[in-house]
């Protein structure tokens, strides 16, 4: 079996690119393979900053033979038809063509063979095909060509066991051929290859570390290495890793210092600033003190050590935290207060009015939910509503919109505002994804529920709601973020009320968008239960009951259902409830009509329905007060005592009996087994 290397070297490609543009050239090479019937053990892609690379093994030397089908008009279709489909499918007569019954009459088949084709010939169009159809999010042209690519192309390496595999036709595309160059500055030579692991090992020498894990993994031992030397470790940034393994094909670890006059700014400012213009990595010592160091992931080894390097690299950082440090310094003399005013001019949406009108809804809306939050102050709560927004026409955050709310955090505590109304403005956004954290204290809950609830009350009430592929003002993040803090901090909110509250701070009425908000709701929190290992079809049996909008209620019912039908009682007692309902739906379904009423006690004749219809009442009287107290684990093991007697009903009455009279009345006994276990949840919708 054979092994077929592809390079694509070119102009550096984009760092958030590189990964994805790997796979699609994956996919169109191996779909190329896979439709010409070749098949092959694996395929493995690779990518660094000027080249994208496909290894794909254990290909066989040609194609196989095959049979290409056409199906053409039926036998005695006009000759107009039968011409266009001879001259499509390649047939001098209609004599050629196959007549084969289909299910709308006798129909002409043109069937050609199609023989097989050495694997190069296949190859050599698939790698053209590939490059011509590659998904870039942005390409360009250069020079005076007509392709188009995200940087300039600059050579193509295409082997097939050692041997180069041509391109076919006239292509302005650079020739196939067995060799490359390596590293820019430190390996710039050609060389050729025989194989992958020649090509990786020749890379390597020539200062190209060819796999995407290799490097992360050389930046962060070589980024330990040099920050455990000084006692100091690296704040943990994945996207900036994974970032900077696509800036670098041979990573060189250099630490710079950050001046001292600069070691007062907020710490998530030079961080900002460090990582979204330079690149840098942050570092801290153990105990969380920021370190006035930095680390800079290099692409080049110098004679130096890399002195200049880090001497450029200060002086550059110098500059950026100097800029920081005017917008810190320039928002501080403004109150917040006095900005707000200005949130006038900011659209929150064309349809929803301004940030300011917006700001102005959440301290109404703050006062409804505090009511909800034990602990929350409503003045508190109002105040860091007022102020919450007022950070947007700052300049730190016009410089960087990922620190809105921090910022404003900031000023506020700057201005003497108590913790708990800077926290609540800090924390307003959060959380803002599964793996952020999630506010506790509860002005800051109190906040960022009205944050997110204003959004989704919004959004639905204009129609905006997300579609199954789009998601455009995060409606979903939003839902989610608010179950989480209503479970996580256990809150009793009732949501229908408060979502109506926010709808009439909207001057919008009506049933419909508050039902499709709520529905919203349930599927998001059928997707978060679902994430934690609960059955779907248990989240859907006690949403079926309708009218429960209290989380941590539904949340309680739901784990009391699982943990009784994981016991043998409640598995025995589920099927006993769909044997009930499967008879009560045939009969209902016959008599056309239903079976929900009182069973008369003068017409229970055997005892076994005697002794259920007791249960059944005792059980009822048992479990209302539980459910009232919210005691479902309690209430699930009343029912579990209902499993013997409804297991004797079963096997010593007969359900229709000739009686018309004490048949209705044992059905109306069924009946009520449905309606009391149904208490808790719809149990025809467990699976």
């Amino acid at each position: 079996m054979r092994e077929f290397l592809l390079e694509i070297l070119s102009e550096d490609i984009p760092a958030r690119m590189q990964v994805q543009a790997a796979e699609d050239l994956k996919r169109l090479v191996t779909d190329s393979l896979t439709a010409a019937g070749l098949a092959f053990t694996s395929a493995a892609a690779h990518s660094t900053p000027r080249r994208l690379v496909l290894v794909v093994e254990g290909l066989p030397e040609t194609s196989p033979d095959r049979s290409e089908e056409r199906k053409g008009p039926k036998v005695g279709s006009p000759d107009g038809a039968i011409q266009g489909f001879l001259k499509s499918a390649g047939l001098a007569s209609i004599d050629q063509a196959e007549i084969r019954d289909t299910d709308k009459g006798q129909t002409y088949f043109a069937v050609k063979s199609v023989p097989g084709q050495p694997t190069e010939a296949v190859l050599g169009k698939a790698i053209v095909d590939a490059i011509d159809t590659l998904p870039w999010p942005k390409s360009m042209r250069w020079a005076d060509g007509r392709r188009r690519w995200v940087r300039p192309l600059a050579g193509i390496l295409a082997i097939l066991d050692g041997k180069i595999v041509a391109l076919p036709g006239n292509t302005d595309l650079p020739a196939a051929g067995n060799s490359t160059v390596g590293h820019r500055f430190l390996g710039p030579d050609s060389f050729t290859v025989a194989g992958f692991a020649d090509y990786e090992r020749k890379l390597a020498e020539h200062h190209v570390v060819l796999d995407r894990e290799k490097r992360k993994w050389r930046i962060q031992g070589d980024a330990k290495r040099l920050t455990e030397e000084r006692g100091m470790v690296v704040v943990h940034d994945e996207p900036l890793l994974e970032e900077v393994a696509g800036l670098v094909e041979w990573p060189v670890m250099l630490m710079g210092a950050i001046d001292d006059q600069f070691m007062d700014l907020p710490p998530e400012v030079r961080r900002t600033t460090m990582r979204a213009n330079q690149k840098y990595f942050t570092l801290e010592y153990p105990d969380g003190k920021p370190a006035p160091r930095f680390l800079i992931v290099g692409n080049m080894v110098t004679e130096d050590g890399g002195a200049a390097t880090v001497a450029g690299n200060e002086r550059v950082l110098r500059a950026r935290l100097s800029d920081a440090r005017f917008f810190y310094d320039q928002d501080r003399k403004t109150k917040l207060a006095d900005q707000r005013p200005k949130l006038a001019k900011i659209a929150f949406h064309a349809k929803l009015g301004s940030v300011l009108e917006r700001v102005e809804r959440l301290e109404k809306l703050v006062v409804e939910i505090a009511e909800y939050v034990p602990g929350a102050e409503k003045t508190m709560a109002v105040e860091a509503a007022k102020l919450c927004k007022s950070d947007l026409v700052s300049g730190m955050v016009g410089e960087f919109p990922e620190l809105q709310g921090l910022m404003g955090g900031y000023y506020a505590r700057g201005e003497g505002a108590p913790d708990h109304v800077a926290n609540a403005i800090r924390d307003h956004y959060k959380p803002l994804g599964p793996g952020d954290v999630c506010p506790t204290e509860p002005v800051s809950v109190v906040l960022a529920l009205a944050e997110k609830i204003d959004t989704l009350v919004g959004f639905f009430a204009i129609g905006e709601l997300p579609t199954g592929s789009k998601d455009p003002f995060a409606l979903r993040r939003a839902a989610l973020g608010v179950i989480r803090l209503i479970v996580e901090n256990g809150l009793r909110l009732s949501l229908a009320p408060v979502f109506q509250h926010a709808f009439d701070a909207y001057g919008i009425g009506g049933a419909a968008p508050l039902d499709q908000l709520l529905s919203f709701f349930a599927d998001r929190l059928k997707v978060v239960l679902r994430e934690r290992g609960v059955r779907h079809d248990l989240v859907d049996a006690v949403f079926a009951l309708g009218g429960e909008d209290d989380l941590v209620r539904l949340l309680a019912r739901v784990q009391a259902l699982q943990d009784f039908l994981a016991t043998d009682d409640g598995a025995n007692l589920l099927t006993a409830y769909r044997r009930a309902a499967n008879i009560l739906r045939i009969e209902e379904k016959k008599d056309g009509l239903s079976y929900d009423g009182a069973p008369d006690t003068a017409l229970l004749s055997q005892s076994e329905e005697q002794v259920l219809a007791r249960a059944l009442d005792s059980a009822g009287a048992a479990v209302d007060p539980l459910i009232a107290a919210e005691d479902f684990a309690g209430a699930m093991a009343n029912y579990a005592a209902l499993r013997p007697v409804v297991d004797a009903f079963f096997d010593k009455v007969t359900v229709n009996a000739d009686n018309a009279g004490i048949r209705a009345n044992r059905l109306r006994l069924l009946s009520r087994i449905r309606s009391t276990l149904n208490k808790i949840a719809d149990f025809s919708r467990i699976a």
